[in-house]
């Protein structure tokens, strides 16, 4: 993946495949947040991969230090009405809904932290495969909203008793042991080198399994989430009306310039 200075400023969403294995890659220099751009072309890359009959499989992956942000406060600062502020929110819905309906599976590569909308991403993964440090936090609550969004995926994926911990206490960090024993991470590395093995182990045991029952099996993996491409949609609406209260703008302005996730207290 070839990488020229004007993805690094505005950040990239890349992709090649390799034996049969596509792997996405996604960047934002402002730790891997993702702005309505990258959201579309995450969405468009998935569901592309989805449909190529060369690919038998997706890695998901990010460069930089943090697996992903969530989204990004610079746009959600200038939204000003629902209309505009739905459009924002529904960039995640229809990411996830691209995730759950490709009828690939989807390994997601979490090599460091993620946040709010970054968690429903890794939830939304079929398989996720960490490293230690990957720590994840839903600050939703803090900022005057809800991870109305991708509740779902990870509510799906971790239990309502843990999702609802995420939630309420959104100022803590949840380490990847956590994470791991919840089962939003399938599998917790120690170092980057054990992590990579594993990913290549996997892939390269799911890209020569037939395609047929690795199909179906997604489809029972995922049922009873039909109504998601309305739902999510429906929950980015709420989220809008939420962040535009008086008291959302005030706190998400204030944290504008921390758009960096910082090291877990």
């Amino acid at each position: 993946m070839i990488v020229d200075v004007k993805d690094i400023q505005e950040g990239y969403v890349k992709s090649e495949t390799h034996k049969h294995v596509r792997t996405i890659e996604f960047f934002h220099p402002q730790s891997n947040s993702l702005p309505a751009k990258l959201l579309s072309d995450l969405a468009h890359e998935i569901t592309y991969a989805g449909n190529d009959k060369d690919v038998r499989l997706i890695i998901l992956t990010s460069a930089g230090q943090n697996f992903c942000a969530g989204a990004s406060f610079d746009e959600l600062l200038k939204v000003t009405n629902e209309k505009e502020g739905t459009q924002f929110f529904s960039g995640f819905a229809y990411i996830i809904n691209a995730m759950r309906k490709c009828p690939k599976f989807i390994i997601a590569r979490v090599h460091g932290r993620c946040v709010g909308g970054g968690v429903g991403v890794a939830a939304a993964a079929d398989y996720a495969i960490a490293v230690e440090g990957a720590d994840i936090r839903l600050s939703e609550l803090s900022l005057g909203i809800v991870p109305f969004v991708v509740g779902p995926a990870i509510e799906r994926k971790i239990g309502l008793s843990s999702y609802s911990q995420l939630a309420i206490d959104s100022s803590m960090w949840r380490n990847g042991d956590w994470a791991r024993r919840k089962g939003l991470f399938a599998e917790l590395h120690p170092s980057v080198e054990s992590m990579e093995e594993s990913i290549a182990r996997l892939s390269d045991t799911l890209a020569n399994y037939s395609e047929e029952a690795t199909i179906e099996l997604k489809k029972m993996l995922w049922h009873g989430t039909e109504n998601w491409d309305t739902l999510l949609l429906e929950r980015a609406a709420l989220t809008a009306k939420l962040a535009l209260t008086p008291k959302a703008r005030e706190v998400i302005a204030a944290f504008k310039n921390k758009t960096k996730v910082s090291t877990p207290h």
